[in-house]
């Protein structure tokens, strides 16, 4: 299964790890993200925004969501042995509320990573300095009318390309945006769909976009990163190349 889990990583830029966490921490999450909120879980009339933030939360919960074993075996595979840094917390919840309101944030796009000295704007390098991987914690059944994460698969191996001529100062997200959405465009959709506990292990180029809820429940979600321990490295002299490192190279066709 290990192989397995590498090889569907390489080829299509994510993996899902259903029951990653136990559905009851789940819960305990979605009740600590509903007081966030200030909403009455059982009265739609008072969800007024069709997307409510909300920032880091380091209660227990979180904490052990963030920490189950088959995250940190998951972790090993992909980005490998000591080269990560474990999360005591999670943060950037995208709420998404049933709402005739379209959201203002749906467009196809990397995540930024970095702030460099007097940008205002998140940044992205080839080396995706500061982010090792992008990771979809669902805290609620996401089914397609729940306004799951788009994803377009194999895009991973787009981007490299893209962010080549930018080199180790990178670019900003909204930069890059309409470029990788461009790069991505051939590349067959996928929904992250899912039940409470499962986790979207996802390459930090994986271009993906968020969508209008158009269900009748709430979508509870985090998507933080997996912070690097060590920097990711391109030209490694022994070869020893993590799974994120080998997709990069592939991406720019050094590697077969």
């Amino acid at each position: 299964m290990d192989d397995e889990l590498v090889e569907r990583f390489l080829a299509d830029g994510f993996v899902k790890i259903e029951g990653a966490f136990p559905p009851r921490v789940a819960e305990d999450c979605a009740r600590l993200l509903w007081q966030e909120t200030g909403y009455d879980p059982e009265d739609p009339g008072t969800w007024k925004d069709p997307v409510v933030w909300v920032p880091g939360m380091g209660q227990g919960p979180f904490a052990a969501a963030a920490n189950s074993p088959a995250l940190h075996e998951a972790f090993d595979l992909l980005v490998g042995e000591g080269r990560w840094q474990p999360r005591y917390g999670l943060g950037s919840f995208p709420l998404r509320f049933p709402h005739e309101e379209e959201p203002d944030d749906a467009g196809w796009h990397i995540e930024g990573s970095y702030l460099p000295e007097g940008a205002t704007l998140w940044h992205t390098n080839l080396r995706s300095r500061e982010r090792a991987l992008l990771m979809l914690f669902l805290f609620s059944e996401v089914t397609e009318a729940d306004a799951p994460t788009r994803i377009r698969v194999g895009s991973h191996l787009d981007v490299p390309a893209v962010l080549e001529p930018y080199g180790d100062e990178g670019a900003s997200f909204m930069e890059l945006g309409p470029k990788v959405a461009a790069a991505s465009a051939h590349r067959p959709l996928a929904h992250a769909t899912g039940s409470p506990g499962d986790v979207y292990l996802c390459h930090p180029f994986l271009v993906h976009a968020a969508q209008p809820n158009h269900g009748t429940r709430p979508r509870f979600m985090a998507q933080p990163p997996l912070m690097p321990k060590v920097p990711y490295d391109l030209n490694r002299p022994d070869g020893n190349y993590s799974a994120v490192e080998f997709a990069i190279r592939r991406g720019l066709t050094r590697e077969g």
